[in-house]
């Protein structure tokens, strides 16, 4: 009998065998972190190095650079006017597609549309890729795809003709680039083992600030021709997919809950021999929902509209998708109207991406003593009081010094969150489900990343009072949510909602250990 066909056959089909979970299995035989998942991981979460420069390039390519009048003594024209009035650009019309296409003064508001849509079109493609990464594409499938398609769209943007063209191939840029980290992180976090896959899913957005400051470093290379710059940022995408993404194995999380049981053993059994161990012949997998044959569901149909059907996962995502949003506003608030080093702008970019990863590094070592929600709660209600603060200070000189010095603990407050919070959602939904329902908080984030400018436009001390709010009203939202430090990563819906304690015994309906209803 085949591993698929005793799986199949259900409990017990196995003379003498032993059926585990994926987590079990990682736990007793193949090891929770060892050098195959070491690997797995650095291989897999470069691809948020990818989404760094996909997202931020236009940090660069639509700078506005500086302008002056060769004839001297304020003989030029109307500066608005550009080139015709006397004005010409520093490095040449060719360094940004403000130069080249005359974006400013009344048409400035075309850098912040095509930022916009951007983030627009990404939370559209965070949903939907991370339903295909659920269903039929995988978590790998899903992977290669965006960063196909990211490499071909930023090659084509390097040769928009006009402004128009440009704005159309970074919306596609924005639909595929959106769910990069989204397909990373779960492909790359589900075949650790609980013990570790916490702090080791905070490690991954080292690499995106990483990847700014690496965009940044080749921005200050390139600054006489943004089409350059694309084709440059592009390339690493292409070179992924051909020479990295071949050589990574799929989730076997995915493979068992789309019931093909072999091949998630056949990962396992890499792992452990990578690892120097060993699974031992007798040992099968099975689902978590597999002890309740006549509750136990089809895993592999499932999609986000049974996490709104469950009662246990509708309320989680309505919470994390508040919460990622509240999260998105003041983050990307604070990065635009505090963080200001007066410096170059390459040197700029490089120091904001770098200070976040202080934040980082705390989080990771408070995770497995403090657990999820407490440091969730307590990193957003710091930034909250610290923004709130900052809104409360006026004056200028030491008292502005002081205002800012707030605004940063409020941006390392935020940065924690933010990091904390991808770990933290996947660990609340199963795996039937998982980047479906991750998707949603991700197009939460980035929704956040649209209204994040024009929040800073209220004015100096009013987008500190809105980031204070939004982030005690985080804060607060996280207690409504479970702790999940040392729960297994449930498989399917049914196995989460009997795990959770949320499911009906002898005509009562339980949560934990308290009872809340009979039914007749």
């Amino acid at each position: 009998m085949s591993t698929t066909e005793a799986l199949l056959a259900g409990p017990g089909s196995v003379g003498g065998g032993e059926r585990l979970s994926i987590d079990d299995a990682l736990a007793q035989h193949a090891g929770e972190f060892g050098r195959w998942q070491l690997r797995h991981f650095l291989l897999v979460t470069a691809a948020w190095i990818l989404e760094a420069m996909h997202t931020m390039v236009m940090i660069f390519a639509d700078r506005e650079p500086a302008m002056s009048c060769p004839k001297g003594d304020g003989r030029c024209g109307d500066r608005c006017a550009g080139a015709a009035a006397g004005w010409q650009w520093d490095q040449g019309s060719g360094s940004s597609t403000v130069a080249e296409w005359g974006l400013v003064c009344g048409e400035s508001y075309k850098v912040g549309l095509v930022h916009a849509i951007y983030f627009a079109s990404a939370m559209i493609g965070a949903g939907v890729f991370g339903h295909l990464s659920d269903s039929f594409l995988g978590r790998k499938g899903s992977l290669q795809v965006v960063c196909f398609l990211n490499a071909i769209f930023g090659l084509l943007t390097a040769l928009s003709p006009d402004y128009w063209v440009y704005v159309a191939l970074r919306i596609l840029t924005g639909f595929s680039a959106g769910s990069i980290c989204l397909c990373s992180f779960v492909l790359a976090t589900e075949p650790i083992g609980p013990s570790y896959r916490g702090v080791v899913g905070m490690s991954t957005c080292y690499f995106f600030s990483g990847g700014i400051a690496i965009l940044a470093g080749i921005a200050a290379m390139f600054q006489s021709s943004w089409r350059l710059l694309y084709v440059v940022t592009s390339m690493p995408s292409l070179v992924f997919v051909l020479t990295i993404l071949p050589f990574v194995s799929e989730s076997p999380r995915w493979y068992l809950v789309r019931r093909r049981v072999d091949d998630a053993m056949q990962v396992l059994q890499d792992i452990a021999f990578t690892n120097g161990k060993s699974i031992p012949d007798y040992i099968s997998l099975k689902l978590d929902d597999e002890d309740d044959i006549d509750k136990k569901i089809d895993g592999s149909s499932s999609s986000i509209l049974d996490v709104f059907r469950s009662r246990t996962t509708r309320g989680r995502l309505v919470l994390s998708v508040l919460i990622s949003f509240l999260c998105s506003v003041v983050y990307y608030g604070l990065s635009l109207n505090v963080v200001n080093l007066k410096i170059n702008l390459y040197i700029s970019v490089v120091v904001n991406s770098l200070a976040e990863m202080p934040a980082f590094l705390l989080t990771t070592m408070l995770l497995q003593h403090l657990g999820r929600k407490p440091l969730a709660i307590g990193s957003m209600l710091l930034s909250g009081v610290f923004c709130t603060s900052a809104s409360l200070i006026t004056g200028v000189g030491a008292m502005r010094a002081v205002r800012m010095a707030c605004g940063v603990v409020g941006i390392f407050g935020m940065a924690a969150t933010y990091n904390l919070l991808v770990v933290y959602t996947t660990e609340l939904f199963p795996t039937t489900v998982r980047t479906a329902a991750m998707g949603c908080t991700l197009q939460a984030s980035k929704m956040g990343a649209i209204l994040a400018p024009m929040v800073v436009l209220l004015g100096e001390q009013m987008p500190f009072a809105v980031f204070g709010m939004l982030g005690i009203i985080g804060g607060l939202l996280v207690f409504c949510l479970p702790e999940t430090m040392n729960k297994p990563l449930y498989d399917t819906m049914f196995g989460l909602e009997k795990g959770e304690g949320e499911f009906v015994i002898k005509g009562e309906i339980t949560c934990g250990n308290s009872k809340i209803r009979s039914i007749s």
